[in-house]
């Protein structure tokens, strides 16, 4: 057996923050020491704001982002123009990358392909290309695996656009999936695959607010829990896996959470 997943909790998202950055920059740190660039795979939802005020607020002074040397991709997005309300790039476009100051660089973003919005396959397979350029060629790597995978929790245990129960989340070969039918709208979207959102050299779970108490309790201490996407993440990826929370959310969490800084 490995290590467990790593739960962090704190008072609120102003002290949440502050660890953030920290988590982040040193997976910035060992993946430019390693290849000289930051892969890292971003999820939509109320994670871009809080990942925005991890990231923006400089303290100090520090000037310890390196941008220019960030590439970003999406965990997971909608079959929707970049410009819609659904939409994650947008999402993090106007949270996150419009409100870089110049001096600390610009990330290199891969968004979806908005010409196969009628074509979710299509969109998918176009998205795993674009993986499969920036990851080396699909025969020399059987999974990508991002320096930094940031995702959120659903109050159904749900992440990316991976949902309970759905047939995706035995996907085996595929990095990227096409969703016709999801149970949250809009019902067309792309997510990564279950063995690739488990294979981050680090993953990191946001999960803010009263609202996901009860799924964190199914997620972190019962044995169907376990089998939810986020639990699952858990399993596979044990130690690789650090939870950012507030207090609200593991209010009555059995499992032992770290209180305060890293």
């Amino acid at each position: 057996m490995g290590k467990p997943p790593n739960l962090y909790a704190f008072p609120g998202t102003d002290e949440l923050a502050p660890s953030l950055r920290a988590f982040v920059i040193d997976a910035q740190n060992t993946a430019l020491e390693r290849h000289n660039i930051f892969r890292v795979g971003v999820s939509g939802g109320s994670l871009p704001k809080v990942l925005a005020k991890a990231l923006l607020e400089k303290k100090n002074g520090d000037n310890e982002l390196d941008f220019d040397r960030w590439e970003i991709f999406f965990a997971d997005e909608r079959a929707v123009p970049l410009d819609h309300e659904d939409s994650n790039y947008r999402l993090v476009k106007e949270e996150l990358l419009d409100k870089i100051p110049a001096e600390m660089g610009s990330p290199t973003v891969f968004p979806i392909d908005v010409r196969y919005l009628d074509d979710i396959q299509e969109m998918a397979d176009q998205y795993e290309q674009t993986l499969v350029k920036s990851f080396a060629a699909r025969d020399s790597v059987k999974i990508p695996m991002f320096d930094l995978l940031l995702l959120g929790c659903g109050p159904d245990g749900h992440t990316c656009s991976l949902f309970p129960g759905s047939p995706l989340l035995r996907e085996t070969e595929a990095w990227v999936l096409p969703i016709s039918d999801s149970p949250k709208p809009p019902p067309k979207r792309i997510t990564l695959s279950l063995p690739v959102a488990s294979h981050g050299i680090k993953i990191g779970f946001i999960a803010t607010g009263g609202g996901k108490k009860e799924i964190m309790k199914q997620i972190f201490d019962t044995e169907e829990g376990h089998q939810l996407p986020c639990g699952l993440i858990n399993t596979f990826a044990q130690d690789r896996v650090s939870w950012f929370v507030d207090y609200p959310a593991v209010e009555g969490v059995s499992f032992p959470s770290r209180r305060g800084n890293l």
